[in-house]
């Protein structure tokens, strides 16, 4: 009959105990117990107690330590311990004599029972270490037998749980620490904005009757009056910057780019009755990055990868860069240009910047729900303290945080941290890999953590490189961290 005995403790418990009736593995108990890993091999080491173990003369009983999977799929015998009785012990000895071997040969020891004496064992094994030992455990099966090794003298073998899990994987403490957020003395924020205006040809002047100019001028308006007549909102510049598209020369281009957004200037300025000083005015004239991005929005433009080259070579002569555009065959392709990509090029840019002024707390839980772009990180993570460090509500407030300022070393590294711990992994990875902030030694070492979460460890033995690279000493312990989580692989 099997008999489950089950051993408390950390490791193992000081003693088995059992239900049965029959056997020994009762009055076995085991004592000074250890299953350490170093490196790729694993130490077993424990002390058997036989002290109160009763075997007669005749009798023998074979220990075996196993090995058994969490999933019952596999198991491994270890060297098994042979406990004899006077009898059994002599018959043993005599065997090995006459023949030159035994059938207890393959033990780790043969000992013989003395009774009424105390009496141990000391059992220290060392193995490869495989992966599937892991989440193992450890049992004792013992096999009694009552005659000279017959089959019908053996007794049904026993079973006893010396240790639920045999070998515990490293479990590692990754460090990625809270970020200050970066304080903000004047909060400054700025809107652009573009505007592409419908112009007569070679014309500067605005006409808000000519086609649908009076609806793009009233967006433009209804944008600077939202800011104009917040009471929070200080205005301290309008920026304008005046974009052509290449037909035509680079000098009358020029010209053109400069008196559109002089003029847009202008009649934005009499519209919204903002003080001329902060209206400021620049031009760009021909805009060939502009150029580059609207071809890439057309896949199945003929000879794409053409156009993108001239438009890469372009540094010196423009008028000749768009020239060879127009050398192109068949001439199509330049007609596509002049009607679906030069037409965007063709805009005036807008820039409203602005002060905010300083909240409250209540005044920052309000803005955080409509506006919380006009509140400085120290205001946002401010309401974070509000509701209290283990609060849900404070952890969704540090990723309102992230989200509002993707590029902040302190919102992302933070934010990253509040999805890790939600067990939110891939989003932790998706938020520092799209940041500009990425590149920050906190950065790094927070992805590098994130991707050791993720099981993608060259991934995060790489960035955790770079992290201690650019100066991230809590990104050496990572390491050390991770180095320990591959070796149980």
């Amino acid at each position: 009959m099997k008999r489950i005995l089950y051993i408390t403790g950390i490791l193992l418990s000081a003693s088995l105990w059992t239900h049965a009736q029959e056997g020994q593995l009762i009055n076995v108990k085991v004592i000074n117990e250890s299953v350490t890993k170093n490196g790729r091999e694993v130490n077993v080491k424990m002390t058997l107690d036989l002290t109160d173990m009763e075997i007669g003369n005749q009798k023998s009983v074979r220990l075996k330590p196993i090995i058994v999977a969490k999933t019952d799929s596999k198991e491994l015998e270890l060297p098994l311990v042979v406990v004899d009785g006077r009898t059994r012990n002599r018959i043993h000895k005599r065997m090995k004599a006459l023949t030159g071997k035994s059938t207890v040969d393959d033990a780790y020891i043969v000992v013989r029972r003395k009774s009424n004496k105390k009496q141990n064992v000391e059992y220290s094994m060392t193995l490869p270490y495989e992966p599937w030992m892991a989440q193992s455990r450890l049992i004792l099966r013992e096999e009694m037998t009552g005659c000279l090794e017959c089959e019908a003298g053996t007794l049904a073998t026993e079973e006893s749980l010396v240790k639920n899990t045999f070998l515990q994987l490293f479990q590692p403490q990754y460090v990625t620490t809270f970020v200050q957020p970066e304080k903000e003395t004047i909060k400054v924020r700025n809107e652009i904005r573009a505007v592409r205006l419908q112009y007569r040809q070679n014309s500067y002047i605005i006409d808000p009757k000519f086609k649908n100019n009076q609806a793009k001028l009233d967006s433009v308006h209804n944008s600077i009056e939202v800011v104009k007549t917040n009471p929070d909102l200080t205005i301290t510049g309008i920026y304008i910057t005046g974009y052509a598209s290449p037909e035509g020369t680079v000098a009358y281009n020029e010209h053109l780019s400069k008196n559109r957004a002089e003029n847009f200037a202008q009649y934005m300025q009499k519209d919204t009755n903002v003080d001329a000083s902060l209206w400021h005015v620049t031009w760009k004239g021909e805009d060939w990055n502009g150029l580059r991005k609207e071809v890439l929005k057309h896949p199945k433009l003929l000879k794409i990868d053409e156009v993108i080259k001239i438009i890469d070579e372009c540094e010196d002569d423009q008028d000749v860069c768009e020239q060879r555009i127009k050398d192109l065959v068949p001439p199509e392709i330049y007609q596509r240009l002049l009607n679906e990509m030069y037409g965007p090029l063709r805009r005036n840019e807008y820039r409203i910047e602005y002060n905010v002024k300083e909240f409250s707390l209540e005044e920052a839980k309000k803005q955080l729900k409509i506006r919380p772009d006009l509140l400085s990180m120290e205001e946002i993570y401010m309401v974070a303290d509000s509701y209290g460090k283990d609060s849900p509500e404070y952890k969704e407030v540090l990723l309102i945080a992230a989200h509002t300022y993707p590029d902040k070393t302190s919102a992302i590294v933070n934010g990253a941290n509040m999805e890790m711990e939600r067990n939110n992994i891939a989003a932790a990875i998706s938020m520092i890999e799209k940041s500009k902030a990425v590149h920050t030694p906190e950065a790094l070492n927070c992805l590098g953590v994130a991707y050791a979460k993720n099981k993608q460890y060259d991934k995060a033995k790489e960035t955790l490189k770079r992290a201690i690279d650019a100066g991230n000493m809590e990104a050496k312990i990572n390491l050390e961290q991770l180095a320990r989580v591959i070796a149980d692989l």
